[in-house]
């Protein structure tokens, strides 16, 4: 939302462009930078030796958000305003495509359902292939295949390389 302040003299004085939006969003980071310093000193002591604990993170995190959200706003006062994006490759007066929003829906709907079941290796594969298919690949077996080989290299990753333990399903004991 912009707001355009008129001057109160006659002479040829430019309108000053208060873009509205951007005070918000500087707000919003300030916020949440504030609330991230805060809550980063509910933080104990972590199990690391290092000189640098693991809770450092969230305290430069919280400093960089509050200081670009300052900065917006400043920035904001004196008058900087982004330039209004053209459009020249989004044609503005075709409407919404509903179905691959349904089809995309659909897909995710579909992975969230059958993930305990089945596992992420098997329903990972399907949800790449069911968005590709929704977007309009003219391939399937090429993104089954992709598919595929991404969501067992990001099982593997989370299970092996992180610990994180990723459902099988009924590729429990095979992964």
């Amino acid at each position: 939302m912009t707001t355009v302040i008129e001057r109160p003299n006659i002479d040829s004085a430019p309108r000053r462009v208060v873009d509205t939006a951007q005070y918000g969003l500087a707000a919003f980071l300030v916020l949440v930078g504030g609330y991230t310093l805060y809550d980063a000193s509910t933080l104990h002591d972590g199990f690391a030796d290092q000189p640098v604990q693991p809770y450092a993170v969230p305290y430069v995190v919280g400093a960089v958000l509050t200081l670009l959200g300052m900065l917006l706003a400043v920035a904001t006062w004196r008058g900087d305003v982004p330039q209004a994006e053209e459009g020249e490759d989004v044609d503005l007066t075709g409407g919404s495509d509903w179905a691959t929003v349904a089809k995309l829906g659909g897909v995710l709907v579909l992975n969230i359902v059958l993930i305990d079941w089945l596992g992420w290796a098997i329903t990972g594969a399907m949800l790449f292939a069911g968005c590709a298919w929704a977007l309009g690949s003219r391939t399937p077996v090429r993104d089954v295949a992709l598919g595929a080989a991404l969501s067992l290299g990001t099982w593997y990753g989370f299970y092996a390389g992180l610990g994180i333990p990723i459902p099988a399903g009924i590729l429990d004991g095979v992964l």
